[in-house]
């Protein structure tokens, strides 16, 4: 009995996540990407309008894949903004050195390490202008925006800073895709949080976890990686390779 148990665990980890990283890996490998973060392209993408052709208020999720085998695994992740008429856009992330949160450090659509950004999604008009001021409150407020508060796995990273300001301020309706590693982790010990949008996520020192809820759908969180179904917008969510569906 034991014996069968333990065979479907490992069968179940080797579809849901084993089979899904390594055919992340293969195909990362197969990828040009620059040698050193020195030659990387870190330019814009030219993805986003100019700030001033846009009139409303205009709120977006970005990400790109990180640079050199981790790259294979995760994404980088960030938020851009502008109320209405404004004529610059705001970019705020974490990075891994110095002072971790930065605004404006890098163009709001650079390229992360040569590769270039995303959507994950966006709101504007109305609704995005009542949501950006909690949202600059969120950012300024961030818990892990001291120096020497990074750590690059399994967080808190640049990852955990986007997810955490989306678990505040739920009425963004956003979740962050599967492969940004860092997402779940919402402090070291055994964390249970359940944020005002509804979703529930629990939590084991960010190693492994569950998340499930309106935004996040059903999660299983296991190094970092995800493995879920989102129901509402029909999708599965795989390691190393993001969503697949809508």
């Amino acid at each position: 009995m034991i014996r069968r148990v333990v065979a479907r665990l490992f069968l179940a980890f080797t579809l849901c996540f084993l089979l899904p990283m390594t055919a992340a890996t293969i195909w990362w490998t197969t990828v040009d990407r620059p040698g050193s973060w020195r030659a990387a392209d870190w330019a814009s993408a030219g993805v986003l309008p100019a700030a001033d052709t846009v009139s409303e208020a205009t709120i977006h999720v970005m990400a790109a894949r990180t640079g050199g085998l981790k790259g294979a695994a995760s994404v980088h992740s960030w938020l851009v903004w502008k109320p209405a008429d404004a004529t610059t856009w705001t970019r705020a992330e974490v990075v891994g050195w110095g002072n971790p949160v930065r605004r404006d450090a890098y163009a709001p659509d650079a390229r992360w390490y040569s590769n270039a950004p995303y959507f994950v999604g966006s709101i504007t008009g109305r609704a995005a202008a009542a949501l950006i001021p909690r949202i600059e409150a969120t950012v300024d407020a961030y818990p892990f925006g001291f120096r020497g508060a990074y750590v690059i796995w399994p967080g808190p990273n640049s990852n955990t800073f986007v997810a955490h300001v989306l678990r505040e301020v739920p009425a963004i309706g956003i979740a962050l895709p599967p492969h940004a590693v860092g997402k779940d982790y919402i402090g070291d010990g055994l964390r249970a949080h359940l944020d005002a949008g509804g979703d529930l996520h629990l939590s084991a020192w960010g190693y492994a976890g569950l998340s499930f809820g309106p935004r996040r759908g059903m999660e299983i969180n296991l190094l970092g990686q995800t493995f879920g179904i989102d129901i509402l917008q029909p999708a599965l969510k795989l390691p190393g390779i993001g969503r697949v569906g809508t």
